[in-house]
């Protein structure tokens, strides 16, 4: 006995689409949604906007006059050692500078009380340029810092060892402070050649 061919015709039966096709709607929106968000092994890192005056650690936005955002114990080291503030700047960088005081920096000194009346008072002086903070609170370091990395054009003047660190960190800044009974100067470039 043979067995008959049992074949089937051709579109004899409707295809159904399921539930989980993927040319429905709202499948396409969900594969969307899922490419979208980030896998939990892939890691996102956020590079932060480099500077356009930056190259490599080379800030070409610092030129003279220089300006010198002034931190407090800066100014009491200046006073201590008894060095003048702009003869001294100028003397360290062999140009001309403009000393910047924040208003956090002027809060704090007064917050010292008498002892730094002498570091008030050289830094109350009409010559050095004042600049407003617009922030919460008077913590300088905060300041100086947040300053320095909207604007690439400062050189900061401190000897307080956690500003330092936290200045180390912004690429093209540099940092000038009292050693040896003078001003130092650390990560400054040199002029270009010509």
């Amino acid at each position: 006995m043979s067995r008959a061919k049992k074949t089937r015709k051709f579109a004899q039966k409707k295809l159904q689409i399921t539930q989980r096709d993927s040319r429905l709607k709202k499948n396409i929106l969900a594969n969307e949604e899922a490419q979208k968000k980030p896998k939990a092994d892939e890691v996102i890192r956020e590079v932060p906007q480099v500077s356009s005056s930056l190259f490599f650690q080379y800030n070409a936005a610092l030129r003279p006059p220089y300006h010198v955002l002034v931190d407090t114990n800066f100014l009491s080291h200046t006073v201590s050692k008894k060095l003048d503030l702009l003869e001294s700047m100028m003397s360290c960088l062999y140009a001309t500078c403009k000393p910047i005081i924040t208003s956090c920096v002027m809060a704090e000194l007064e917050k010292l009380g008498p002892r730094y009346r002498i570091a008030l008072r050289i830094a109350r002086d009409e010559r050095w340029e004042r600049l407003k903070c617009d922030h919460k609170g008077v913590y300088a370091d905060d300041c100086i810092v947040d300053r320095i990395q909207r604007h690439k054009i400062y050189i900061v003047a401190t000897n307080d060892r956690d500003l330092k660190r936290r200045i180390r960190r912004v690429p093209g800044v540099p940092i000038m402070s009292v050693a040896r009974g003078k001003y130092v100067i650390e990560r400054l470039p040199d002029a270009p050649e010509k």
